[in-house]
């Protein structure tokens, strides 16, 4: 698969370089990847990171920005281009920022799959807090260029409200809720050595001078200071772009406070010593413009976090189960209320510490980079079966069928051996055993996956309501088969029960699929892993399925008690194609065969 990254790109330090930085350092480990970054030109030539291929062919606030990208594109010919926005990314000027917004819908266009992840919007940012002039034009604005992101094949934010408010207001269902994530692979654990030892360090990190302003929290540092002396207020990070040399009148203004340190730009091999060492962070803001960053990276080291009460970081933090003490927003007192209380409780900051890195675990990139991965893999088989059944229209005297269908899905990806999905390890008896004896909680596993109760009676559906289990547990003795029974018996479905017998074995030997057909099956049990239920679930139907498409929050979301069509069934049917081993299994003894 090849794809191109649209996004700022380190050594530039524009607004979500380091996150594009870490999309693609996931990207470039897959091997089935090829990826492509357009990347914003600096003003300095500076060396590229190693190991990228970078393409510097677009300018912050430049006009001619759309035009640029796509004559790259168009050279690349890519089969999927990733764009990574913010509103402000293309541009501070207006015109030039919306002109810019206008490229995934020009490359979408042009035929090219175009995913949009956003990571804010417009209608929920407060325009005066964040120094913008005329707000009424930028709101205004800001609502057509957001219909104009909804035009891309797919959009992902970072937060369910976003999601509600592009479907409410705005009637597009093509949005996903998916994680920010921690920007590391291996989140820390926190090292309680170094924190309160000698002093506890007060972290504020950031891009200063906006709605991130430092008043407040020199301020409340100022009174936790006098009631505990033992501690430090590390401030990290430079200006803000709209707020030039900010920092730097701060900085003399504490010239002569030695419990206070400025550390400038933070590189990101500095990072994990930065946040090891401190006890706290703060996010002192006045308003907020989405999901923080900040946040999560004080996840990824097991640090607690500190902020003001505002309804983005409040569903953030319900959202993803952070572990942060809010305050009054705009309250010094409350802010120096809150640390002073935080700080004289060492079991509340191990509590928040550890849970704090726990959420990390589930939030590393290289579980959100498969997320995406997953979805632009179904969308590329989805629009190649919608090819198929095109031909298959097609009355039979059309002459050389076969060689149009593979002229025209010659780009399209093969069902296997071009997946860009790492493919699970097979249960098998001489691969490497799971953990607890190969138990998942719902019974054991086969060498194909299908739960059964040691018996060789199958648990639910899963492949086995398509397709016979190849393998099966050994029958133990009578006395632990039947004790086994006993505990699990009532955990049985009402699917009519097939022991391992000689009966059985002729009959799964008899109706056992070719290779061919299981190959095809396997190839499309592996366009997205699902989360255990089977098919099409409905509220209160058969088997573990909520009704959710199978990859949790990052689906796009549906009301409760709708119904909720799994995406690689969904597939399947949007392209008017069923599975061979459905239609066969109607010629199975008690289907409707007619012989």
């Amino acid at each position: 698969m090849k794809i191109c990254l649209v996004t700022t790109f380190p050594p530039s330090q524009g607004g979500l370089s380091e996150y594009g930085l870490h999309l693609a350092e996931e990207l470039r480990r897959n091997p089935f990847i090829t990826l492509t970054i357009l990347a914003d030109r600096i003003s300095t030539p500076q060396p590229e990171l190693d190991g990228f291929d970078v393409r510097r062919c677009w300018s912050f606030d430049d006009p001619s920005t759309a035009l640029r990208l796509l004559a790259a594109l168009a050279k690349l010919k890519p089969d999927v281009v990733w764009f990574n926005l913010l509103f402000s990314t293309f541009g501070r000027n207006p015109l030039n920022a919306f002109t810019g917004l206008l490229t995934p819908l020009f490359a979408r266009l042009s035929g090219r799959y175009t995913h949009v992840t956003l990571h804010h919007l417009m209608d929920t940012v407060d325009l005066k807090d964040a120094g913008i002039q005329h707000p009424r034009f930028y709101r205004a604005a800001g609502a057509v260029a957001t219909r104009m992101l909804l035009l891309s094949n797919s959009v992902s934010v970072l937060m369910p409200g976003y999601r509600r408010i592009l479907s409410e207001k705005y009637g597009h269902e093509n949005v996903h809720v998916r994680s920010h994530g921690v920007l590391t692979r291996r989140p820390e654990y926190p090292d309680f050595a170094r924190r309160g030892n000698p002093e506890h360090r007060i972290l504020a990190f950031g891009k200063w001078g906006t709605y991130k302003r430092l008043e407040l929290m020199l301020d409340a540092f100022q009174a936790v200071a006098n009631v505990l002396p033992n501690t430090r207020l590390i401030i990290a990070g430079g200006d803000h772009p709209q707020a030039a040399g900010y920092v730097k009148s701060v900085r003399k203004k504490c010239a002569g406070n030695p419990a206070i340190e400025f550390t400038g730009y933070v590189h990101e091999d500095d990072l994990p010593d930065l946040f090891q060492r401190c006890s706290v962070a703060v996010m002192p803001y006045s308003s907020s413009t989405g999901c923080s960053g900040v946040a999560h990276l004080a996840c990824a080291y097991g640090v607690p976090i500190v902020c003001a009460d505002l309804p983005d970081f409040r569903q953030m933090a319900d959202g993803e189960e952070l572990a942060i003490e809010f305050y009054e927003a705009g309250n010094a007192l409350d802010l120096a209320r809150c640390l002073i209380q935080f700080l004289t409780n060492p079991e509340r900051q191990q509590a928040m510490a550890v849970q704090n890195f726990s959420t990390a675990l589930r939030m590393t990139m290289p579980t959100i980079v498969l997320k995406y991965l997953r979805h632009f893999e179904l969308e590329q088989r989805t629009e190649a079966l919608r090819r198929v059944t095109r031909f298959r229209r097609l009355p039979g005297w059309v002459p050389s069928k076969a060689l149009l269908l593979r002229m025209m899905t010659r780009n399209s990806p093969g069902w296997v051996h071009r997946s860009a999905i790492p493919r699970l390890p097979s249960n098998s008896p001489g691969g490497k055993s799971l953990l607890n004896d190969d138990v998942d909680g719902r019974g054991k596993l086969s060498g194909t996956g299908v739960s059964h109760n040691g018996d060789g009676v199958t648990v639910g559906d899963g492949y086995g309501s398509i397709l016979d289990p190849i393998d099966v547990a050994p029958t133990r003795s009578a006395r632990e088969s039947d004790a086994h029974k006993g505990k699990q018996g009532e955990g049985l479905s009402a699917t009519p029960a097939r022991t391992t017998g000689e009966n059985e074995t002729r009959d799964s030997e008899r109706h056992q699929p070719s290779r061919k057909d299981w190959e095809r099956f396997s190839s499309l049990g592996n366009i997205h892993s699902g989360n255990g239920s089977s098919g099409n679930g409905k509220s209160g139907s058969r088997g573990p399925g909520t009704g959710s498409n199978g990859s949790g929050r990052e689906s796009t979301a549906q009301a409760t008690g709708e119904a909720a069509t799994g995406e690689r069934d969904g597939a399947v049917e949007r392209a008017g194609l069923r599975l061979r081993s459905d239609r066969e299994s109607s010629r199975l003894p008690g289907g409707n065969s007619n012989g």
